[in-house]
């Protein structure tokens, strides 16, 4: 009888051990990222850039990379207010206890740009064609409006800007994801401006899809 009831403490003991770990390597729903781009500009002429990204997405701790992709485009100046945007993006993902991702994505963006007095107003819109593993292939539109402002600290040029993006997901019809950013840019030369910024990513569908981000992006020019 004793050998019996031990081996029934011990059969719950590892069925409890199981479901806590079960639990938690459940995907989060929230998390705390530092985001990296690097973007080299190429001009082709007055008229067309050519453009390379990467982009690195970890943990807070920098210890897990969980998201890493590349890209290629160009950016086409139709006029001093608008310019389209056609892209290729490659990306591998390893979320938090979650599946790996893999995806391939074709975007074709046009981007308006307003002066109005000492601020500029900028939409940027993208309509991209995704192809996902393990996730259905969809379509997704991306709107973003933002105001740019210059100010100036201890006379060095900086340029502040507040963001908020929306995303369609037309796998599911719905409006899945936000995103706010407050951040600033200052180019320290005519080929090299750095770009620092927070952002807050709410989104209820992935996981994680809640996220505040500590991000920066590095710009260089040929």
């Amino acid at each position: 009888m004793k050998i019996f009831l031990r081996a029934a403490q011990f059969a719950i003991l590892m069925l409890a051990a199981g479901t806590v770990c079960a639990q938690s390597q459940k995907p989060l729903k929230s998390d705390t990222q530092f985001w990296n781009d690097t973007q080299l500009t190429i001009p082709m002429d007055k008229k067309v850039d050519f453009v390379l990204t990467l982009t690195t997405r970890t943990r807070l701790n920098v210890s897990n990379l969980v998201d890493e992709r590349w890209g290629v485009g160009w950016v086409i100046k139709a006029n001093k207010y608008l310019s389209v945007n056609p892209f290729y993006f490659h990306r591998e993902a390893h979320p938090p206890h979650g599946k790996p991702e893999r995806e391939d994505r074709l975007t074709l963006g046009a981007t308006l740009r307003f002066p109005v007095g000492k601020f500029t107003l900028v939409e940027r819109n993208w309509f991209e064609r995704r192809w996902r593993a393990p996730q259905v292939n969809a379509w997704r539109y991306r709107i973003r409006g933002q105001i740019e402002h210059p100010f100036t600290i201890k006379r060095t040029k900086f340029t502040g800007y507040v963001s908020d993006e929306v995303f369609y997901d037309w796998s599911v019809h719905d409006w899945v994801r936000n995103r706010f950013t407050v951040g600033a840019n200052h180019a320290f030369n005519k080929h090299f401006t750095l770009d620092l910024y927070l952002m807050r990513q709410n989104d209820g569908r992935s996981r994680p899809g809640d996220i505040t981000i500590l991000g920066s992006q590095l710009r260089f020019k040929m």
